[in-house]
């Protein structure tokens, strides 16, 4: 397939996803919210279980299993602003371990590191989003959220193509650079900037935030890269054209989401029960 076709490829499908985004968030009630974050914890747990390279299918349903409890015992455990916080603080730890793994040793950690590595990128984060959909304006609110990420993607995607020269993490991510990263953080600025004005927020308390969300998905990005690398995959799965599996379009946001939900829980912005 040549460049501009798996572009147009890529365009398309994430078209197509964005429409089915806006459905489920503002033309279905809450609920379906719960159901979609169900099937991405789900579907991505199944794909992470392949990087534990098991020899039977059972055990991987197993893992898909462990994930699917992490996520209902962490989601009863945060009805607390307190307590999602923490939850929040803790997923911000892991990814400063996880960017110490990929900067500085970048080497395959056994399959009990990588099983709960696999707990920490998607438990985490799919409370955060949860959360968000059900706090007041919660639509709109998880909506910022993802597209402050995306924004990051697409800003990186575009600057690292356009301006990339040195290396970010080559033994990990070779076609990532510093210019993508500076890139995809000013990107996400801009969509904070709009968001804090209509939102009526604190401008430089949302820029913070969004450019710590931007950092972080990087971070998530080049943490999933490091699991594929090992594993010999080009991508997690199939499931979306041109953009491979759920892994793939769930890593930056994996690490971007949370950071973005401690912050405003740490600004006052939002209140956390749901």
């Amino acid at each position: 397939m040549s460049r501009d076709a798996g572009l147009r490829e890529r365009a398309l499908t994430a078209i197509v996803l964005a429409a089915a985004l806006l459905l489920v968030l503002f033309a279905l009630p809450a609920s379906f919210t719960t159901l979609l974050v169900a099937l991405v914890v789900l579907s991505g747990a199944w794909e992470w279980s392949a990087f534990l390279k098991l020899s039977q299918p059972v055990w991987r349903y197993a893992y898909m299993l462990l994930v699917g409890l992490g996520y209902l015992v962490a989601w009863q455990y945060t009805q607390t602003p307190g307590a999602l916080s923490l939850l929040m603080g803790v997923a911000a730890i892991w990814w400063l371990v996880a960017l110490a793994w990929v900067m500085f040793a970048p080497t395959p950690r056994g399959r009990v590191v990588t099983a709960i590595a696999g707990l920490c990128v998607m438990v985490p984060a799919s409370v955060a989003l949860q959360r968000l959909r059900f706090e007041e304006n919660g639509a709109w609110l998880l909506l910022f959220a993802l597209v402050i990420v995306m924004a990051a993607d697409i800003g990186a995607y575009f600057a690292g193509n356009c301006f990339g020269r040195l290396r970010l993490a080559p033994k990990v991510s070779p076609g990532k650079s510093w210019e993508g990263v500076i890139g995809g953080v000013i990107a996400s600025l801009l969509v904070a900037a709009i968001g804090a004005y209509f939102l009526v927020w604190p401008l430089t308390a949302v820029l913070l935030m969004a450019a710590a969300a931007a950092a972080f998905s990087v971070v998530g990005d080049l943490t999933e890269s490091l699991m594929k690398r090992h594993s010999g995959l080009k991508d997690s799965g199939g499931l979306f054209p041109g953009h491979g599996g759920v892994l793939d379009r769930f890593d930056s946001l994996s690490a971007g989401v949370p950071i973005f939900v401690l912050g405003l829980l740490e600004a006052g912005l939002i209140g956390g029960a749901g």
